[in-house]
């Protein structure tokens, strides 16, 4: 049940990150970097749930942390796949940028 709780808190925390970051971008509700931040948040809350300890108990300080860590790994991700010229990272861009007559 600990690690639910951990996941849990990893998810909620790349959910507000990913939110927060759309705000402030000023830009349309893009599903594609959404759901990127989503997969990489998902990603990350199976890691961080699989390194808890079962044995110990989960208190306030790791569910803040799993939070910190979800949030964490969407933001660095998405600066990275920025970055690399795919904010929409591990889903494809498409933009048309490709496209001859687009």
């Amino acid at each position: 049940m600990e690690r639910i709780y951990i996941a849990l808190a990893a998810l909620f925390g790349g959910f507000i990150a990913a939110l927060l970051g759309w705000l402030e971008s000023g830009e349309t509700f893009n599903i594609r970097k959404f759901g990127g931040s989503m997969i990489r948040t998902v990603l990350a809350s199976v890691i961080l749930s699989l390194s808890v300890d079962s044995t110990g108990q989960v208190n306030i300080a790791s569910i803040f942390y799993a939070f910190l860590g979800g949030a964490g790994v969407d933001v660095i991700g998405n600066r990275l796949a920025g970055n690399f010229g795919n904010g929409s990272f591990p889903l494809a861009e498409s933009s048309g940028k490709d496209d001859p007559e687009g």
